[in-house]
């Protein structure tokens, strides 16, 4: 009997030895966006490979609400299919209760290399859900082969500049390249909108649409303009079909050299300036316009890396975490891919900075962007968000006047604000 125990017991030993040797395999849901998935899959693999485990990498949806969406369908019946989400900078209190804190297994050394704003945003309720990744705000790209051409010393510093030079540049190129426009960005009815009407109506002085102590701030003259003067531009400079354009939407038609002007993210970057781009070496960043009296304004935007609460191998995810986010990943992700680090050291590093020159020149774009009312509006933040978005594509399509629309959004976001937020 002794011997038979003493068998049972060697072979299990033998077998959790066997497993050690293999490791396990992580499913990760990461990015889908650029280079994304490429990007995610460098890391992991490297990371794969220092483990001696394996990464099943996942093709996302491209659009945030379609990811969110489905993360919060598999969290809310507690599937431990995926091990690993990238999330967005809006969805710790979403989500947050859904994931691991990540204190248990990343020591607070590597945690306090990242800016505190964005430790701060995802911490929820004491627990550390997400580890920074990368930060984003929203940069203006210009072609500064065609802005010479035309005469103009450098980039606008107003909105109304911009829609001047942007009529100016496509009417000329327009005599040999009829698809060309002055200016994409995403106005297709999603997050994205979300962000890029934050910004427009930020410059002008409007507020962020609920300020921090809650109140709703939108409805107010500074918005109003911001939102006529961006509804001036559909079908005069921008084209029509913007309201159907998101990220890659926009970014296509300006990699193409087909727009002047172009309003996305920092990733954009590295992709105009590949080999094997149409525009390369003709790209400049700078921070967005301004509205009259105001100053520029950038989405905060970014994303994090968390632990589902209910993987069956959270220590190795955590380690996965912990890799992806180190300041070395940062780094090669800064100089390959143009992705904004989270380790303010990293914006003084040489080589980030011959790579990416505007990650010096906009620090301060990135230091200072404005936040999305996520965290005064919680659980609430995703209908605030649709109800902001709505409107103002309402406008942007021509359906509402932006006075009415700001109206009626006012008092849309009383409703939700009285079932508590």
């Amino acid at each position: 009997m002794k011997k038979a125990a003493t068998l049972v017991s060697l072979t299990a030993a033998f077998a959790l030895s066997a497993a050690h040797a293999q490791g396990v395999t992580l499913t990760f849901a990461c990015d889908s966006v650029g280079q994304g998935y490429d990007e995610c899959k460098k890391g992991a693999d490297a990371w794969a490979k220092q483990t001696g485990n394996s990464v099943k990498l996942l093709q996302v949806p491209k659009e945030t609400d379609q990811r969110l969406a489905l993360y919060q369908q598999q969290l809310g019946a507690k599937s431990g299919d995926v091990d690993v989400y990238m999330i967005d900078v809006v969805w710790p209190g979403l989500i947050g209760q859904h994931l691991v804190d990540l204190k248990q297994y990343i020591p607070q050394s590597q945690i306090s290399q990242h800016f505190p704003a964005i430790i701060q945003n995802n911490t929820v309720n004491g627990k550390l859900v997400g580890m920074p990744f990368f930060t984003d705000a929203g940069v203006l790209y210009y072609r500064t082969d065609l802005l010479k051409k035309y005469g103009y010393a450098g980039p606008p510093k107003t909105w109304n500049e911009l829609a001047t030079m942007a009529q100016k540049i496509q009417a000329g190129e327009r005599k040999t390249n009829p698809k060309f426009v002055g200016f994409v960005f995403q106005g297709k009815n999603y997050e994205g909108l979300t962000c890029d009407a934050l910004e427009w109506i930020n410059s002008f002085g409007g507020g962020t649409i609920v300020d921090p102590s809650g109140k709703i701030t939108v409805n107010n003259p500074k918005a109003v303009a911001a939102l006529r003067t961006v509804q001036a531009m559909i079908g005069t400079v921008a084209p029509s079909a913007v309201t159907t354009y998101g990220e890659e939407e926009a970014r296509n038609v300006w990699q193409a050299g087909n727009s002047a002007f172009m309003r996305n993210w920092p990733y954009a970057y590295s992709l105009a300036e590949a080999p094997n781009s149409p525009i390369k070496g003709k790209v400049g960043v700078a921070a967005l316009p301004a509205g009259p009296g105001g100053k520029p304004a950038a989405t905060l935007g970014g994303w994090q890396l968390a632990v589902n609460a209910y993987s069956k191998h959270p220590k190795e995810a955590a380690s996965l975490v912990q890799y992806m986010t180190s300041a070395q990943e940062q780094k090669r992700r800064a100089i390959q891919a143009s992705y904004n680090p989270t380790i303010a050291s990293l914006y003084k590093d040489p080589q980030v900075l011959k790579a990416v020159p505007f990650f010096g020149s906009l620090y301060e774009v990135f230091t200072n962007a404005v936040a999305r009312p996520a965290t005064v509006t919680g659980g609430k933040y995703n209908e605030v968000s649709n109800a902001f978005s709505t409107s103002v594509y309402n406008v942007l399509t021509g359906k509402s006047a932006p006075d009415a629309a700001l109206k009626s959004l006012e008092s849309q976001l009383a409703r939700i604000k009285g079932r508590g937020w």
